[in-house]
């Protein structure tokens, strides 16, 4: 449960220690600077920027009864985070399934890249895409609406 949050408490802790640093020294400015832009790399590696994670058989479920894909990633990953910032807004019709939280997911991941938790992998009509472009997932939400 606390392994998703690992990297962005790091940013954020190491941002406020630095604009502590930066403070102390005289130059506020930049303490700010600093804060912000470790916040926002806490923020953008954090799980509150994908849309909430289901589990494996609930995303198959939906999967079967609406033909979505589902998307396998973690938090941390920056191709997930790419995937999920070119998405924009249709991100939210995929299911998400976050590897780290649902072993089932991760294990689906390693037979489909032979051994490897390689995220994001996307499945769609039940066949494995593994880091596939994100204008190919795009038009696959695209059906859609």
């Amino acid at each position: 449960m606390t392994r998703p949050w690992i990297l962005p408490a790091l940013f954020a802790l190491s941002g406020a220690l630095g604009a502590a640093a930066l403070k102390a020294a005289g130059d506020p400015a930049a303490a700010l600077a600093s804060a912000l832009v470790l916040l926002l790399l806490a923020v953008a590696h954090s799980p509150l920027v994908f849309p909430r994670a289901v589990g494996l058989a609930e995303a198959r479920r939906r999967s079967a009864a609406d033909g979505r894909p589902v998307v396998f990633w973690r938090p941390g990953c920056r191709y997930c985070l790419r995937l999920r910032m070119r998405l924009g807004r249709r991100a939210g019709r995929l299911h998400w399934v976050d590897i780290w939280r649902d072993p089932e997911g991760a294990a689906v991941v390693r037979a489909a890249t032979g051994g490897d938790e390689t995220v994001p992998t996307v499945l769609v009509a039940g066949r494995p895409h593994v880091n596939p472009d994100p204008a190919w997932v795009r038009e696959q939400s695209a059906r859609f609406r």
